[in-house]
């Protein structure tokens, strides 16, 4: 291990400090290694899940400080969950990192830039209204940046303005303004009614998955429910250690979906699923929240938990002819433990060929805010996602999560591809659609 700087004065303070109880759990034994992505880059110790978990002891018991190198080691995670899964400990990475996180942004001191670059990003991206005015000029902006980006042009700017632009989606008017229904009824007897979230990015930029959701859900016999005074639920927050932030969206979407009689939650989005599945633990230490935290959580389903829960499809698939690479994303396979499910759901396409691509573990680099704040690792890992999909000659790339859709589509740009890239709904509506 890298030896660690004695301090006086311990790295973390007050509430929402990394459980010590968690990182002991931890017995370095580094199975951890290989999954990680910043160890597959760069061959560090400190840029492991081991030696990250090293620094949190050192920095709870106050051999470390809250230096620009200990920030440095936990600003290049990418929080992935690679991992978790590893593990054969079951260290519960994911509470660790957030509360780490989360001391880092109360307690260090950011330069300039790079607070207002943060600060930017979170009072923009949680609020759709907000978000929308932003994304409305890319409506326009938007062809000319990909022919900006075609040119090679896009290279001479800053990296982090660069990776902005790269990965700013091509909206449309119709999809700025895009309303999910207040309610949806089953076609047929009603099976299950849920709640479903329509999110930020997503229901801004890819609405057309929010309706490809709300009618597979429909088509199977769920009653669907989309509260239009629903807001963000907290994850690019909560992941990138505004936890304060984080807990005040979540609050307001539990009120929201307490209004409703439903049986599930259902969301469509990894990052956003998996930490609404954590809101017991965001809550744990809160008296006032923390049973209707618990509650709320436990309603929480990906989309392709309900639709295999509810056993024997309802309504006919009709063929889609395509090979169809899947990409996990890391909110769903590792945190969330959901592999098998929407591979079942593409498989049962009929004409559907299935592939999953080489290092099917490693994260693509999105992450939350991470290819926005760490654009070079993000590319790096981007690129070699791509060039292991490119292997398997797709004619589809099927993901569960809008910034993996975005990463791997800037990605491919840059290695000459132009791939078609939607969420597995968008697939199974095609085929009950019979397209």
């Amino acid at each position: 291990m890298s030896q660690v700087i004695e301090s006086t004065t311990p790295a973390f303070q007050g509430p929402d400090q990394p459980s010590r109880a968690l990182i002991d759990a931890c017995v370095h034994c580094g199975f951890c290694l290989p999954s990680c992505p910043t160890y597959v880059l760069w061959g560090e110790e400190m840029d492991t899940p081991r030696g990250r978990v090293y620094l949190m002891k050192a920095g709870l018991e106050g051999r470390a400080e809250m230096s620009s190198t200990f920030v440095s080691h936990f600003d290049a995670c990418l929080g992935c969950m690679g991992c978790v899964t590893a593990c054969p400990s079951g260290v519960q990475y994911g509470p660790l990192i957030e509360r780490t996180r989360a001391q880092i942004e109360r307690h260090y001191e950011r330069p300039a830039g790079e607070q207002l670059f943060r600060s930017l990003l979170f009072a923009l991206l949680p609020y759709p209204g907000r978000l929308r005015i932003a994304m409305a000029p890319l409506v326009v902006l938007g062809p000319v940046l990909r022919a900006l980006e075609r040119a090679g042009l896009l290279k001479v700017l800053p990296s982090r303005l660069r990776s902005l632009l790269a990965l700013a989606p091509q909206p449309s008017v119709a999809s700025l303004f895009a309303e999910t229904p207040a309610h949806t009824a089953a076609r047929g007897p009603a099976r299950l009614t849920v709640g479903f979230l329509t999110g930020c990015v997503q229901r801004l930029a890819f609405s057309r998955v929010n309706q490809a959701t709300v009618d597979v859900l429909a088509a199977e016999g769920c009653t669907v429910e989309a509260p239009v005074s629903q807001g963000c639920c907290g994850a690019l927050a909560l992941h990138a250690g505004n936890i304060d932030q984080a807990r005040d969206l979540a609050r307001h979407n539990i009120e929201v979906f307490e209004r409703l009689n439903v049986d599930r939650i259902v969301v469509n989005a990894a990052g956003c699923g998996s930490s609404m599945k954590e809101y017991g633990e965001l809550f744990a230490g809160d008296l006032a929240w923390a049973e209707r935290a618990r509650a709320f959580s436990e309603r929480v389903r990906d989309v392709s938990e309900v639709l295999t829960e509810l056993g024997e499809p309802r309504a006919k698939r009709h063929p889609v002819q395509a090979r169809v690479v899947y990409h996990d994303a890391c909110h769903l396979a590792h945190a969330q433990g959901i592999r098998a499910q929407p591979r079942a759901l593409l498989a049962a396409i009929p004409g559907v060929e299935l592939l999953s691509p080489a290092e099917a573990e490693i994260c693509c680099g999105s992450a939350g805010i991470y290819n926005l704040v760490q654009p070079e690792p993000a590319e790096r890992l981007g690129e070699r996602k791509a060039r292991n999909i490119a292997a398997l000659k797709p004619d589809v790339i099927a993901t569960g999560n809008p910034g993996c859709m975005l990463q791997i589509a800037a990605a491919a740009r840059r290695l000459g591809h132009e791939w078609k890239i939607v969420h597995p709904i968008e697939l199974i509506q095609q085929s009950i659609r019979g397209e």
